[in-house]
């Protein structure tokens, strides 16, 4: 049976030339990175170049890169390595649960936590800036905004948002592992003092990451144990991984060159506007009727919400998958989850039509064929779908 990947949020497939990079850090090559022989000094050359690559991508210097184990733990790192006792946190309440989960830890730390203001946003999933400037207050450390969403794609108003940090000399952190390798990073235009990535998102392995963090910014360590990563994260360095973080940095700056973020958008154009075409009772969450703004809301090019009324989004995943096609009702951490996506309800939607959402979100791998392919079956998957609906039934028969 054909199988067809349109789950790229949640991961995305290993690139060729990312393995090749990575591989004789897997078989031959066995130095640790920390090691003064010829094997280890191989090891240290080999991080040191791939820092330069993601500094690169980042538009940073290398000693502002910290390799870390993924996104989660590059959040985290922002986090807890900026607050001290009593601070007072920024950010908002459609955040990956990387961030969410680590601001209510520190709300609910007592005399080891402090406060945290969780700015709403609108309908199309956007963060108002004067918000974030009215939560301001003295004892403000730290504000974190995703760079964009990981089950919309909506791209929010960071350098606007950098701008009142500065002013405010608030540090500012952005979860960019949903934005890196889908848009242009620029860590000094966007005005953050900490960015974080994780490689599984732009065509590299899990299990590595990084973590940008601006020159002069003091961020206390997570891990207690050796000075790795100028003593900012203690451990051996997975040179593999960083290795192959490096490789897939490379091409995501050739991927730009060459175009590859356009030729995404216009396959996920095709995809939306086909089914939208092909739907009815459907539309896209963060650009879609729900949206006073749609068509300026800016999203990442590969990634399209869309709910579709009187049907639940789990049972249309299953059903597509059995017919080869592979998407996902949002963020893979919360798979299994009964309550409706926190993201999409805070945008405003009810429970049912949040429930009735699915993400599909395409890589440069995808084809045109392919979406072609999902254009067939997902109108035909929903049809059959709503005609056991007893809502849907509802509504025909009126």
């Amino acid at each position: 049976m054909r199988r067809v990947y349109f789950d790229n949020n949640a991961t995305t497939p290993l690139l060729p030339e990312v393995f090749a990079a990575m591989r004789p850090w897997l078989e031959s090559n066995v130095g640790n990175a920390s090691s003064i022989h010829h094997h280890g000094q191989e090891a240290r050359a080999a991080v040191e170049a791939a820092r330069e690559s993601v500094a690169k991508l980042f538009g940073c210097r290398p000693a502002e890169i910290v390799f870390t184990s993924g996104g989660t733990e590059g959040d985290n790192l922002a986090l807890f390595g900026v607050l001290r006792p009593g601070d007072h946190l920024i950010t908002t309440t459609v955040e990956h649960h990387a961030v969410l989960n680590a601001a209510e830890h520190w709300r609910d730390s007592g005399s080891h936590g402090g406060d945290v203001t969780f700015v709403p946003v609108d309908g199309c999933g956007l963060v108002d800036p004067e918000d974030i400037w009215r939560a301001l207050r003295p004892n403000t450390r730290l504000i974190s905004v995703m760079l964009a969403n990981n089950e919309t794609g909506v791209i929010q108003p960071l350098a606007e948002i950098g701008k009142i940090a500065a002013e405010a000399g608030v540090e500012f952190h952005t979860d960019a592992v949903q934005g890196a390798g889908k848009v242009p990073l620029d860590v000094r235009g966007l005005g953050v003092s900490l960015l974080s990535i994780s490689g599984h998102k732009m065509h590299a392995p899990q299990g590595v990451g990084a973590l940008f963090v601006r020159k002069g910014t003091k961020l206390q360590p997570l891990f207690h144990g050796g000075r790795h990563e100028r003593s900012r994260r203690a451990g051996t360095e997975n040179v593999p991984g960083i290795v192959a973080l490096g490789k897939a940095a490379e091409l995501v700056r050739e991927g730009f060159a060459k175009g590859d973020d356009a030729r995404v958008a216009a396959m996920r154009d095709r995809l939306e506007q086909g089914i939208l075409a092909r739907v009815e009772a459907a539309g896209v969450n963060g650009g879609g009727a729900s949206c006073t703004i749609a068509n300026s809301v800016p999203r990442v090019p590969n990634t399209t919400n869309l709910y579709f009324d009187h049907i639940e989004g789990e049972p249309l995943i299953i059903a597509l998958d059995l017919k080869g096609l592979a998407c996902s009702t949002g963020a893979a951490c919360s798979s299994g989850a009964i309550e409706p996506s926190h993201v999409l309800t805070a945008m405003g939607l009810g429970g049912e039509r949040a429930r009735g959402s699915v993400r599909l979100s395409l890589g440069k791998q995808n084809t045109v064929e392919e979406v072609d392919f999902a254009l067939d079956l997902i109108p035909q998957t929903v049809a059959r779908l709503r005609e056991i609906s007893p809502t849907w039934r509802k509504v025909t028969v009126k």
